[in-house]
């Protein structure tokens, strides 16, 4: 098999159980709950599921077994499965791949996220596995061969039911990526159902992020000589030069930040751009007034350090006031979860990389 997971890699033990683990009872969505058209196709477009349903699986002597083709995104995939474990013993062996893949034009590629499950009669007890995947002519497959021990799904807890049928659902999201700014990449209920899995795994990116910068711009303000000279530097320069140096275009802010938080093996990297998508709308003045009102009221959110002007971002203050305000105000507690955490990181990340020019030229 060309693209084969470790048993570890993207692996839920149980995907309920994993969900009540991480449960938020939010007071406003972190992330933007609708599917805007931007003249391209929406990620609910590219977003699809199958349920295939094996008959008489433990009389199954064939070494392979291939679901029927589905379409998703325009792509059509199947599901692959090893009975017996594939290179493995004692397993059941899981893939999705391309349908036809050697059918395709040279050069094809098809980007996806999905997940598969294992579906058991209690559905706390079902066993889920996700990843991301780049598929094209030498990966066009994508699993794991431990998915699951077969003695699990043989024996008596619920995978087999009483008729020894077998049923495996999948979900796939097949992503139109942008290189030049955070995009929405996934389906409303999938991005609901991975928030709940996946949501500790998000914030701890985006607070280590954060908290590496800010390390950085505390040791320079801590350094006496340093912070003076550059405090002289910047009061020396004319307001019509600062004001030029407090703006950067949107573009080159935001091709930093996707090259940077987009990582393609990391299953967490669709929420992270799902999480800064939602972010930049609320700096754009897209997130409603009331949602607005309603976080600025909340006393957790502070008031944003960079605002949108056309194509720019721009500093809302002093350089100097800022940069001691993203230096020495305090983040979110680690174990403070909901929807404000994530705002607040959202804001920060966008104000560090606003800033970044400035810093690496002092």
């Amino acid at each position: 098999m060309a693209g084969v997971l470790s048993e570890e890699s993207g692996v839920g033990t149980s995907r309920v159980q994993q969900q009540v683990e991480n449960e938020i009872t939010p007071t406003l969505a972190p992330y933007r709950d609708t599917d805007e058209d931007d003249g391209e196709q929406k990620p609910s477009e590219l977003y699809g599921k199958y349920t295939w349903k094996i008959e008489k699986f433990n009389q199954i002597t064939k070494r392979e077994l291939r679901s029927n083709a589905f379409e998703v995104g325009g792509y059509k995939w199947y599901i692959l499965i090893y009975p017996q474990g594939c290179d493995v013993s004692d397993h059941l062996s899981l893939f999705l791949c391309v349908a036809n893949h050697d059918k395709l034009l040279p050069g094809w590629s098809h980007f996806a996220q999905f997940t598969i499950a294992v579906i058991n009669k209690d559905s706390k007890k079902s066993k889920y596995s996700d990843t991301l995947h780049r598929f094209w002519k030498k990966e066009h497959d994508r699993g794991w061969k431990k998915f699951m021990e077969l003695s699990k799904v043989n024996g008596h807890d619920g995978f087999v039911d009483y008729s020894d049928n077998l049923i495996i659902k999948a979900q796939v999201q097949v992503i139109r990526e942008k290189p030049d700014r955070p995009f929405r990449c996934l389906d409303c209920q999938y991005r609901r159902e991975l928030v709940k899995v996946y949501l500790t795994n998000v914030e701890q990116i985006c607070r280590r992020f954060v908290e590496e910068r800010r390390s950085k711009l505390g040791k320079l303000i801590e350094d006496k000589a340093r912070w003076l000279s550059f405090s002289a530097f910047w009061s020396k320069i004319d307001q019509t030069s600062r004001r030029r140096i407090s703006r950067e275009k949107t573009d080159v802010i935001l091709k930093v930040v996707v090259k940077h938080f987009f990582i393609m093996k990391d299953i967490t990297s669709t929420l992270v751009m799902e999480s800064l998508y939602s972010g930049l709308k609320a700096l754009e003045g897209q997130t409603s007034k009331k949602e607005w009102k309603k976080l600025l009221d909340s006393e957790k959110i502070p008031t944003p350090i960079v605002r949108v002007e056309n194509d720019m971002f721009v500093l809302v203050d002093d350089v100097l006031l800022l940069l001691e305000r993203a230096a020495t105000e305090p983040l979110p507690p680690k174990d403070e979860k909901g929807p404000q955490n994530c705002t607040k990181v959202r804001f920060r990340i966008i104000f560090v990389k606003a800033t970044k020019d400035l810093l690496d030229d002092s």
